[in-house]
């Protein structure tokens, strides 16, 4: 009888290998936790008659976005470290791919030469899935209630494509501008920037909600459900990103030393007192703009804002440095929100948090630790991928954001054209006002319609999603 065993490669299996997989795999919960805090957010703050029908679409966007990054997104971002080897981009999207040999192989089947630690990075494309399908779920809230399922559907695979290959470009320490000084430790630039500049050139294109802005016949006035909701999705995210922060990092002998994903001096426990004082800092300044101004929201926007900004720095910043960057990025924010209600752009997350709080924070990481050593690659000491090569610089920061906020918004305007010539882009305004979950599930909310108000539109419209 002829034998069917394989080799067995125990350097792949180890007791260190397997706490290393069991950090990345609390990365993937952590994201998972994020999709269902940005759900519990979008349940309170969508208007009942829409909210069922939100939810489906962010939820199938999500999915959508995980199965295609497992069918060839993963690819892309990994290709930085086969390039760094002298492979080629194409290598890796054909080992990588859903039918690829090594995204198919068992690790420890797999000669170490070949590729080690097969097991973490089989990890890593599950957790980088669920960013991507994450990407759509932000995309999603720029264009509930207003962009057509079809549309939105096709649009969250393409979004997921361009958001792997941006990965590629700006997220890591060996891609083509991380390499050359780009500094960005969360991936802000293609998590958060891109998904701001595709609704940079959708939200035109669809319109404001009835009732945002000025009452409607049927919707007098755009009012959310549930603030506490919002506000307990809020804590759930909180809850969340530690597990991911930890899972932007890469161990190396000796033991377990923590370098980050850009390759800086870093360490975990710095990585996560920049983290929570990031939120602390946003929620004072937050609240302090919420009590001047006696709107809600920028207490909600408070904590988010102040990690969004601190988040591309969290592996270089000292505490005090991230306290003080978190401290001001409400106030971007606020410049952000009131500058889209003044001139009636019913966008009120996604440009206030990215492009303010994002933009800001990405600079400030170029104006505070210029000079910081990283990229490269550990353990390479000399040549184009030697370690800690290059450093930050506000030149590179600038042109991350350029890079990816132009890559979302040709993205963006390109799928524009196409979807209204063909499936048709936006929901006709009377369903929106009718309410999408009757029109396509037929479900009734229980709330009562408010009485219809002929007056002037009250300051507060619009000030509720």
């Amino acid at each position: 009888m002829e034998s069917n065993a394989a080799m067995l490669y125990s350097e792949q299996v180890t007791l260190s290998s397997l706490v290393q997989n069991l950090i990345y795999g609390s990365g993937a919960v952590g994201a998972i936790l994020v999709v269902v805090g940005l759900l519990m957010i979008d349940a309170g703050t969508t208007r009942s008659e829409n909210l069922y029908n939100s939810t489906v679409e962010k939820m199938v966007g999500f999915f959508l976005g995980f199965t295609t990054y497992f069918m060839i997104g993963f690819g892309f971002w990994a290709g930085q470290y086969y390039i760094m080897e002298g492979a080629t981009l194409g290598d890796a999207l054909h080992d990588w791919w859903l039918g690829g040999s090594l995204a198919n192989s068992l690790a420890h089947h797999t000669d170490p030469a070949i590729f080690p630690g097969l097991n973490t990075f089989q990890i890593f494309v599950f957790f980088l899935a669920c960013f991507a399908g994450i990407v759509n779920v932000l995309l999603h809230f720029s264009v509930s209630e207003r962009m057509t399922a079809t549309s939105y559907y096709i649009t969250a695979v393409v979004a997921t494509i361009v958001s792997s290959v941006l990965s590629w470009i700006t997220w890591g320490s060996v891609g083509p501008l991380t390499n050359a000084g780009f500094h960005d430790f969360f991936g802000v630039g293609f998590v958060y920037l891109f998904p701001a500049g595709m609704a940079a050139a959708l939200v035109p294109k669809l319109g404001q909600r009835p009732g945002m802005f000025e009452p409607h016949p049927k919707v007098p006035s755009y009012n959310a459900p549930s603030i506490g909701l919002a506000a307990t999705g809020l804590v759930t995210i909180f809850a969340g990103l530690p597990m991911v922060i930890l899972s932007c990092l890469f161990f190396f002998d000796p033991e377990a030393l923590a370098v980050s994903v850009t390759m800086a001096d870093t360490s975990v426990g710095i990585a996560f007192n920049n983290y929570g004082l990031a939120w602390a800092g946003g929620a004072i300044t937050g609240a302090i703009i919420s009590y001047r101004t006696r709107s809600y929201i920028y207490f909600l926007f408070g904590p988010l804002a102040g990690y969004v900004a601190c988040a591309s720095g969290f592996d270089v910043y000292l505490p005090w440095q991230a306290f003080l960057v978190a401290l001001f990025a409400p106030v971007t924010c606020w410049a952000v929100y009131e500058f889209t209600l003044k001139r009636g752009i019913d966008e009120h997350k996604l440009f206030p948090l990215f492009f303010g709080a994002g933009i800001y924070g990405l600079i400030m990481v170029g104006l505070m630790k210029a000079g910081t050593p990283r990229g490269g690659y550990f353990g390479i000491e000399e040549g184009a991928y030697a370690f800690q090569h290059g450093q930050i610089s506000l030149l590179m920061q600038l042109a991350g954001i350029a890079i990816c906020i132009g890559a979302g918004v040709l993205t963006g305007a390109i799928l524009a054209f196409l979807l209204e010539r063909t499936v048709g882009l936006r929901v006709p305004v009377e369903d929106q006002a009718s309410g999408l979950d009757e029109l396509y599930w037929s479900l009734k909310t229980d709330e009562k319609p408010a009485a219809p108000q002929p007056a002037a539109v009250s300051p507060e419209i619009g000030r509720s999603a």
